[in-house]
């Protein structure tokens, strides 16, 4: 035993090629498609492959560099931490400032006021009173703000930095107007890389776009004669964290690289070229029904944020989007940053990801595809010409639509709601109809038909009841059974499975619909059967068969109303089903 251990355990593995693993690949395919089996692609052009190796990243340029080296794809700095910043809704400064300490001594190590009255210095006084030491960011801030705070923080010295959500852009005279007048305690620029993401960008446009904007900032003042280094250190980016994990870990890292790049090549130091990032999970991903699930999905949202180096980061309460988070919703969650901090300490490292053939790659690709996006947008004459011309609302309509067809077709899922649905969950009483209107959320379509049977069944309305008949072959019947139930959970539906021997059963059953779930060999007989028995019991219940067998057209002619698939619409069946089952608008 001794010498096997010496000669087997304690040597290195031998090389394998990649032709080796290839072949092995191959062999154990037996004969299906390579590429529709193992090759991921993604919406943003990039073939994902099913493993990668250390020549994959042979000819990138940073991954040798340490965390906080330029140009920063590993984070600008040398620790894993970040600060949990808070977001305090209310409008009173008084009120305001006692939200902001509860939420500092629950765990928040930063505070956005995004409502906060500020008419004068007695009104921000009070807002930051006892905040010294605690980061402070005024997300709603316009140009009368700016100068109260300027004024204030000028007459006082502050410990922690102060920043405002205010788009350069805007106005960029009164911009360079603010740098120079600004203590270096106030970072007063945000660049809004999150409003992309929820208008539907992909990760490479995500950065290709903010990247763009901040160019025409940075340009602009140079036009001013504003410092390069104090330009680059007066504004921070603000990004939304979409549910693509390694895409999302990827776009940051590849984002500070192409600041940097972009900061060196306006003559700032590399000091100056980090860029300040904040991240706030996605409000595109949240869903009114099985809200939970937000929880979870905020959590992988917050891990992609960390690993992907940001500075400060938002868990947005799992009920925001459909009415003002209460403080148990909050905490939530504020605490599962904590956890992520504390408990599971992914502070301790900084940029995690690193050694990751695959990720490597990603942020590879994301950073040279976003740079060929602004390269763009700056041949158009750049980003403030482009937006005018239409060609960035034009670039987001066109991956929105993608988007919002994956989420149609389920190919892009939203757990608990278009898959996975709870049919006893009804969300009408507890929503606020101002709030689940606001902003684009990927699941709103989804959510508009579900409540549309609710509303049908508050007003005295009859729940269609819809009965999946299993029958048949046992493997095609239950797999079949499955896609519809959740096909139908979708709009709400009463659901109920049940086994059935013979088409006499299904055809005297209480339903208002019937879904016929077996093998495709199975069904013309078997609809030919359940048809012909409704019409002798005088029934008119509509017959449905889950799959779409060559027999389709025979199928239709034996009297089958329709069919349910993975190529249907869910959105035109549902909503046909809903019109001709009694629910109207």
């Amino acid at each position: 035993m001794k010498h096997m251990a010496s000669d087997h355990l304690l040597q290195e593995f031998p090389p394998v090629s990649t032709e080796l693993w290839e072949e092995v690949i191959r062999r154990d395919l037996k004969g299906a498609d390579y590429a529709g089996k193992l090759i991921w692609q993604t919406p943003e052009g990039l073939a994902v492959k099913p493993y990668y190796r250390a020549e994959d990243i042979a000819g990138l340029e940073y991954p040798d560099a340490a965390p906080g080296a330029f140009p920063y794809a590993r984070s600008d700095r040398i620790t894993g931490d970040w600060r949990i910043r808070e977001e305090i809704d209310a409008a009173d400064p008084e009120e305001a400032n006692r939200a902001a300490h509860s939420a500092v001594l629950a765990g928040a190590g930063e505070i956005a006021f995004r409502n906060a009255n500020l008419e004068n210095a007695s009104d921000l006084g009070m807002l930051l009173a006892n905040l010294d030491e605690i980061p402070v960011h005024f997300e709603n801030a316009g140009e009368p703000q700016l100068r109260i705070l300027i004024a204030w923080l000028n007459g006082r010295q502050r410990l922690s930095p102060v920043s405002t959500g205010w788009n350069p852009l805007t106005n960029l005279d009164f911009a360079a107007e603010v740098i120079a007048a600004a203590p270096a305690t106030l970072v007063p620029f945000t660049i809004h890389g999150e409003e992309f993401e929820e208008w539907g960008a992909m990760a490479v446009e995500e950065v290709g776009f903010t990247l763009a904007a901040a160019i025409e900032y940075t340009a602009g003042m140079q036009e001013r004669k504003a410092d390069a280094d104090r330009a680059a250190a007066s504004i921070s980016f603000s990004f939304s964290m979409g549910a693509n994990f390694f895409f999302q870990i990827a776009k940051l890292r590849a984002f500070r690289m192409m600041w940097a790049q972009a900061v060196e090549s306006f003559g700032g130091t590399r000091e100056s070229a980090k860029a300040h990032i904040h991240a706030r999970t996605s409000r595109w991903n949240e869903t009114i029904y099985d809200p939970h699930v937000n929880i979870l999905r905020g959590t992988t949202e917050a891990m992609a944020a960390v690993f992907g180096g940001a500075d400060s980061i938002t868990v947005a309460p799992f009920d925001e989007c459909y009415k003002a988070p209460d403080e148990a919703s909050r905490r939530l969650a504020r605490n599962t940053q904590i956890i992520l901090k504390q408990e599971a300490m992914l502070s301790r490292v900084a940029d995690p990801g690193a050694g990751s053939y695959c990720l490597e790659v990603i942020t590879d690709f994301i950073a040279r595809e976003g740079w060929k996006i602004m390269q763009g947008i700056e041949a158009a004459g750049g980003y403030q010409k482009a937006v005018k011309k239409g060609l960035i609302s034009q670039a987001l309509e066109k991956s929105l639509a993608a988007r919002e067809e994956a989420v149609t077709y389920r190919r892009r899922i939203f757990t608990g709601t278009s898959q996975h649905a709870n049919i006893s969950e009804k969300a009408l009483n507890r929503i606020d109809f101002s709030r689940i209107s606001v902003g684009r959320r990927g699941t709103r379509m989804y959510e508009q038909l579900r409540l549309r049977t609710e509303r049908h069944a508050a007003q005295g309305g009859k729940n269609p009841h819809v009965l999946l008949a299993e029958i048949g072959d046992a493997k095609m019947r239950s797999a079949r059974s499955n896609f519809a139930a959740n096909f139908f959970a979708c709009a709400g539906f009463d659901l109920a499975a049940k086994r059935f021997s013979s088409a006499d059963r299904i055809a005297a059953s209480e339903a208002d619909l019937i879904v016929l779930c077996s093998s495709d060999a199975e069904y013309l007989a078997l609809a030919i059967e359940v048809t012909t028995k409704l019409k002798a019991l005088g029934r008119k219940t509509p017959v449905i068969v889950a799959g779409y067998p060559d027999s389709a057209e025979q199928l239709k002619a034996a009297g089958v109303a329709d069919f349910v698939h993975r190529r249907s619409n869910p959105m035109e069946v549902l909503a046909k089903w809903q019109q001709l089952l009694g629910i109207k608008d």
